[in-house]
């Protein structure tokens, strides 16, 4: 518990034994209950969140939204923090971004890794793509955003509730944003240090940046 609220951590997991170690690790003590939402992994991911005491909850739809909307919607806690599961995001920040989510009177924060505190943990291109990303999120909702894919968000569970998301991919990341600016809720971002990932790459990067945009303008036009 932390400034009076339960706090949920949801992890979305695909083959992430090693990260998932580290996550679970660096979790503070105030943090509630974990929930590794764990969308079909073939290696020891399950086993390990099980075995260090997280709440593994299987979703057979495969996708980062898909594995997203389940975790959150297991969550039982007042506050819900998200990050992935292979160590990029701090756990050891959640005391400090939930405590600035109470004390702005926020509804939703969304975590932001620009400018990095560690150059190497994003390549050029990545940095690139989230450029674009952001600026086309700007452009089509006329809002300001600083980090349209960040993986990391703070929000209370009540409000989020309006939310309408529909994406089961790694789109979900924006429009979670999207939908909590355009539905009113008080938005903010808070800067965070993003490090380098354990384990294996899974992003791939030109195929779902180009999905990213595209379902951009879709959202933006209501075809989705």
């Amino acid at each position: 518990m932390i400034r009076g609220c339960t706090i949920s951590l949801v992890v979305p997991c695909f083959n992430e034994e090693h990260g998932i170690r580290h996550v679970i690790e660096r979790t503070p003590e105030s943090v509630d209950e974990i929930v590794v939402a764990d969308n079909g992994s073939h290696d020891g991911t399950a086993a390990v969140a099980t075995a260090m005491g997280a709440r593994v909850v299987p979703v057979p739809v495969r996708g980062y939204g898909a594995a997203l909307k389940a975790g959150i919607a297991a969550a039982t806690s007042d506050v819900v923090v998200t990050l992935d599961g292979d160590a990029t995001y701090p756990p050891e920040a959640i005391p400090r971004l939930v405590g600035e989510l109470i004390d702005r009177d926020w509804e939703f924060l969304s975590a932001c890794r620009f400018p990095l505190a560690n150059p190497a943990a994003m390549s050029h291109t990545n940095r690139f793509g989230n450029w674009v990303l952001t600026v086309a999120t700007q452009v089509l909702f006329q809002r300001t955003i600083r980090d349209s894919q960040s993986g990391m968000w703070v929000f209370l569970r009540v409000p989020a509730k309006r939310l309408r998301l529909t994406s089961d991919g790694m789109a979900f990341s924006e429009e979670i944003k999207i939908e909590a600016i355009v539905k009113g809720l008080r938005f903010g971002e808070s800067q965070i240090p993003y490090g380098e990932r354990v384990g294996e790459v899974k992003l791939q990067k030109w195929r779902d940046g180009f999905q990213n945009l595209w379902f951009l303008v879709r959202k933006r036009f209501g075809a989705v």
